[in-house]
């Protein structure tokens, strides 16, 4: 009799065994996965093995890890771009515009921003600028990081309702921590406001915001209500899309990244990573919208953007084919 239930415990402990090293197994395949919500393929494959050999001492295309820079495009390449997300905020300061001058309300680019035409603005990417450098000017840099930190608390992003933090590219969030735990520099660089982007920098992405280089006003050090403050002034310093993202990289880090992305809408970023491929061994993404379903699908009048990355050999991540997932909110 001992020696039945012997056996049927020694039996009950073979199935636990195998039971539990099926479960490690499985962990371990999903450890051993770094991008996970990057479908398998040449795009995801060409990723890893580029940081493989850079890192790797051994291989003659090893990058040192002070030289492992990365630059990424915020707009359309970390978040979702219609509209927007500054342009929100825009909007926001117009109304109290406005509310004071009701006579603007029939004026350009007032008018769309309040309708809203996204169109249009998008359109008119000079104009936005200026607009934004004179809604959020004339106060200070306390002043401006408040209201920015209770946009963020309660803004939503209208195409689906939901808080702006899950409007992050999943799959990039993905890459950005893959690339930080192999020793690499993130940066964003970004046509978006600097201040505006490093107030979720570190939260949405895991960036600090000492690296974020965008859009900069003129700031200035003066007396106001007793006390010495920096204040914003109306005037535009350095506009951070197409050729002033070369600027303000060489501004920030004083050499082209290895890593750059990028992605299609107009032209913004050919620039950007047409600078990190000066460095060898380097690497370009160029992502592409054109999943209608999961997000949005929309290209550039001219192509400037694909043909580019056909010219130089860029990598082109297509959305729909290849990331299993692009927001969180959605699912897999």
């Amino acid at each position: 009799m001992k020696k039945l239930i012997y056996l049927a415990i020694a039996a009950t402990l073979a199935m636990v065994l195998i039971w539990a090293n099926g479960l490690l197994g499985s962990a371990t395949a999903v450890a051993s996965d770094p991008l996970p919500n990057w479908n398998d393929g040449e795009v995801k494959q060409g990723i890893i093995e580029f940081v493989a050999r850079v890192t790797d001492p051994d291989s003659p295309d090893f990058v040192a890890p002070e030289d492992r820079i990365a630059t990424f495009d915020n707009d359309g390449t970390l978040w979702a771009e219609q509209p927007y997300v500054q342009l929100l905020f825009t909007i926001a300061g117009t109304e109290a515009i406005v509310a004071a001058d009701p006579a603007l309300r029939s004026q350009e680019p007032y008018k769309s921003l309040l309708d809203p035409d996204f169109d249009y603005l998008t359109a008119e990417e000079d104009v936005l600028a200026d607009l934004l450098a004179n809604i959020y000017a004339n106060r200070t840099q306390a002043e401006y990081e408040a209201e920015l930190q209770q946009f963020f608390q309660t803004a939503v992003y209208p195409p689906f309702n939901v808080p702006l933090s899950e409007v992050t590219y999943l799959p990039m969030v993905e890459l950005l921590g893959y690339l930080q735990d192999n020793g690499f520099q993130t940066w964003i660089c970004s046509g978006g406001g600097i201040d505006f982007m490093r107030q979720i920098s570190e939260s949405y992405y895991g960036i600090p915001p000492q690296q974020v280089i965008g859009t900069r006003i003129q700031k200035d050090w003066r007396e106001h209500d007793g006390k010495m403050v920096i204040w914003r002034l109306p005037e535009i310093t350095l506009v951070a899309n197409k050729e002033g993202k070369p600027i303000g990289i060489n501004l920030h880090i004083g050499k082209p990244p290895i890593f750059s992305a990028g992605n299609v809408r107009s032209g913004g970023d050919i620039a950007h990573l047409t600078y990190s491929q000066q460095q060898q061994p380097s690497m370009q993404l160029m992502i592409n919208h054109d999943d209608a379903e999961r997000e949005f699908a929309y290209t550039e009048p001219d192509n400037a953007s694909l043909e580019a990355a056909a010219e130089n050999g860029w990598t082109v991540v297509s959305m729909k084919d290849d990331w299993k997932t692009i927001f969180a909110f959605q699912g897999s």
